[in-house]
């Protein structure tokens, strides 16, 4: 849904793990792909951070994607019925409430959520539901049995569509949002002085997160995304940022999403 949102011609390649997404990028299997990057439920999605930074990747897009989550079984099934419950753990892990009351059945996760509906429709499950996007049951022809059974209605996804960097548009037209990775020595108040030096440059920090570095234990790489008003303002922040830190590297600049497609 995301991917079709963001590049509405594409034939969707699927993959079964985000290092798969990447491999078909470097490959030539695939000319973009989109990525989920944090959700308002369950936080960010750490792995991918690792993975844009240290791929030959750009972000040139933003999306934003509100996340319905349905208990979903095969035609004619009854909700009594069911005694497991499949999904991504991220998903079960938004429908935390729904799954604590529904204590006739025990969840288990699976690789994906229109996945496990595709899973109990093949195999035809009798006694088994799954938790997906009402797009998975008109396309795989099953029933939802419960609908909106995620902890919060307020769930959104966000979601990044990334190139290659030798096949980037160089940041969607008008960016106005950048995403920045960087590393600073490890003595008392350097993390502070490169986040003054954003602070200073007039730009607005709207997101950061940290990630270890691997082989050196208690050091991180920090990643950042701010707003700014024009180009001249984000390469001021990264000049000042860049005089602080130990290493630099942009990630890309677009347009930030301000609708959530539902």
């Amino acid at each position: 849904m995301a991917a079709l949102a963001l590049a509405p011609d594409c034939e969707v390649l699927p993959c079964a793990a985000s290092t798969d997404v990447f491999a078909a990028l470097l490959e030539g299997r695939a000319q973009c792909a989109v990525l989920p990057i944090e959700n308002t439920l369950h936080g960010s999605v750490t792995e991918h951070y690792d993975l844009l930074l240290t791929n030959p990747v750009r972000i040139d897009a933003e999306g934003l994607l509100q996340i319905r989550h349905n208990l979903i079984a095969a035609p004619g099934v009854e909700l009594s019925a069911i005694r497991t419950v499949l999904s991504h753990p991220v998903a079960l892990n938004q429908c935390r409430r729904f799954l604590a009351s529904f204590t006739q059945a025990r969840m288990l996760p699976f690789y994906d959520t229109a996945g496990s509906v595709k899973h109990l429709m093949e195999n035809s499950l009798r006694d088994t539901a799954g938790l997906a996007p009402e797009l998975a049951a008109q396309e795989y022809g099953a029933n939802v049995l419960v609908r909106g059974v995620e902890d919060h209605p307020q769930n959104f996804t966000r979601f990044h569509l990334i190139h290659l960097v030798e096949d980037s548009a160089q940041g969607s037209p008008e960016p106005d949002k950048l995403t920045v990775a960087f590393a600073v020595e490890h003595r008392p108040g350097t993390l502070v002085k490169a986040l003054q030096s954003l602070a200073s440059s007039g730009v607005n920090l709207t997101r950061i997160e940290s990630r270890p570095v691997p082989g050196q234990p208690w050091e991180y790489v920090f990643f950042v995304e701010f707003r700014f008003g024009h180009p001249e303002t984000a390469d001021a922040a990264l000049d000042a940022l860049r005089r602080e830190a130990r290493m630099v590297q942009e990630l890309g600049r677009y347009r930030a999403a301000t609708a959530a497609a539902s």
